[in-house]
């Protein structure tokens, strides 16, 4: 895993290496699902489920005033013999930054 991860950092990974995936996103939102407890299989590392957006109320800010929001859930599951649960909420909180601001996915991209 240290040997793909480096590889990747460098952009150096062939077509083999990312067969066999590691890392599934389940998308139950096209079917209209809106939550799911993903579970990991044997031979992955972590899956995340996306759900479809929803129009929900929302507290704005710390007001006790309601406004309609765009919502999406995602549930994420990892192996924990590979990806400590620190890990996993930093990564959740990244993929929420990036989907909130797409202008920071761009920034990122090489």
């Amino acid at each position: 895993l240290r040997d793909l991860v480096a590889r990747g950092k460098a952009g150096t990974l062939a077509n083999g290496d990312l067969r066999g995936g590691t890392f599934t996103l389940s998308n139950v939102g096209m079917i209209g699902g809106t939550y799911l407890s993903p579970v990991v299989v044997s031979s992955e590392v972590c899956i995340g489920a996306i759900g479809r957006v929803q129009r929900l109320p929302r507290f704005e800010g710390d007001s006790d005033r309601v406004v309609a929001r765009h919502i999406l859930v995602t549930s994420w599951a990892a192996d924990h013999r590979v990806v400590d649960g620190a890990t996993m909420a930093r990564f959740a909180t990244l993929y929420k930054s990036l989907l909130e601001q797409p202008e920071l996915m761009m920034a990122r991209m090489k």
